[in-house]
């Protein structure tokens, strides 16, 4: 998979692209712009940072059963999202599926291209489900993931939900299209 471009709903462009190691410093700089209401819509929780360990862990990937992309400003490099999904060992056909699109490109449709690519990657490896954790507030995650096929969500914890999407068997493109 190559970099693909992808204009936003405020004209801005964003390019979005494997994600590679060389991405730790840039990563960490944009995780520490991110809203503490961010933080913790993506990860249940507000750290402040992330450990160098954790930063390799996010940009050293296989690209097989551990996929990340990110999308950076077109014009000036940064990052303004990342999605990537972690095949499940037991059952390759389901992965995992997490996104975070960065504050200052929220709102903008970045998000839903993010998720475009992710499905056509995890495809390309086999994946015909979804699942992720969300806050059972999170609408934004409910309707990107509900936009893909269908849909069941099961309680996970307090506040949180498990949705899980089996991916419809059409175009990716189409797909998203529709749920827009």
């Amino acid at each position: 998979m190559g970099i693909s471009r992808h204009r936003l709903k405020d004209g801005s462009e964003a390019t979005i692209r494997p994600i590679a190691p060389e991405d730790k410093e840039s990563l960490g700089v944009s995780f520490g712009q991110l809203s503490s209401g961010s933080r913790s819509r993506r990860f249940h929780s507000a750290p402040a940072g992330l450990s160098d360990r954790e930063l390799g862990y996010l940009t050293e990937v296989d690209h097989h059963d551990h996929g990340a992309l990110v999308a950076q400003r077109a014009a000036t490099g940064e990052i303004l999202g990342v999605a990537r999904f972690v095949r499940s060992a037991g059952n390759p056909a389901l992965a995992e599926v997490e996104i975070a699109v960065f504050d200052s490109a929220q709102r903008r449709g970045l998000g839903r291209a993010l998720m475009h690519r992710l499905v056509e990657r995890a495809r390309q490896e086999g994946t015909t489900a979804l699942t992720g954790i969300a806050l059972a507030h999170n609408q934004p995650m409910f309707a990107l993931l509900r936009g893909l096929g269908t849909t069941t969500t099961t309680r996970a914890g307090i506040g949180t939900v498990r949705l899980t999407v089996r991916l419809s068997i059409g175009d990716p493109v189409e797909d998203l299209a529709l749920a827009a």
